[in-house]
């Protein structure tokens, strides 16, 4: 069973809670935008980030779980087609909430709710491929110790070469730190 929502409900029962959620999500996918109340944003969100995660999956089952929710059919082939496409590269975080004060007459707080079409900036691909490599060379450090004969790929050679040499660089320069070092003592008990 699912877990309640917390509060009141939007509405007046739960089947008119659907049907507003289902109008509100059916609004967003259409114009990328809406303003809306701020309770009723927070309880779309959810809704409208499971309804594209069925997009990106893109087969049918998921196109006819979508319409089970959003009755249009031109506004679900626009969120398969567009949409999806778009969100493919994220992994969550569809949507972005901006509160823009209250209503006049009842002073309700108002948001707007509106899909994030931007794409991914490269500064955050860019931080998860080197999360990925320390994660890799992470496991191959654990892995090369508890082998004793380990068996290593052309492509994990290649990968190792590089390490060797900035080693080897580290050394030479501790080598030459050193012999300055050396040096610079042999010079204070002369004087």
């Amino acid at each position: 069973m699912p877990t309640p929502t917390k509060g009141p409900r939007v509405g007046g029962g739960p089947a008119h809670e659907r049907l507003i959620l289902a109008n509100l999500a059916t609004s967003l996918f259409e114009n990328d935008r809406i303003t809306t109340t701020e309770a009723k944003a927070k309880r779309l969100r959810p809704l409208a980030e499971r309804m594209i995660t069925f997009a990106k999956r893109g087969d049918l089952h998921a196109r006819r779980r979508v319409l089970t929710v959003v009755r249009d059919k031109g506004v679900v082939h626009r969120l398969f087609a567009e949409i999806a496409p778009d969100m493919a590269a994220r992994e969550g975080g569809y949507t972005r909430i901006t509160k823009i004060g209250a209503r006049k007459g009842d002073n309700a707080p108002m948001v707007v709710i509106e899909l994030v079409r931007e794409p991914l900036s490269a500064k955050k691909a860019t931080v998860k491929e080197a999360e990925a490599a320390t994660k890799r060379a992470a496991k191959q450090s654990e892995a090369k110790p508890a082998a004793e004969e380990p068996a290593e790929t052309p492509a994990e050679d290649a990968a190792v070469e590089p390490a060797a040499d900035e080693a080897a660089v580290e050394s030479t320069e501790s080598t030459e730190d050193a012999a300055a070092s050396d040096e610079a003592g042999a010079e204070k008990t002369e004087a």
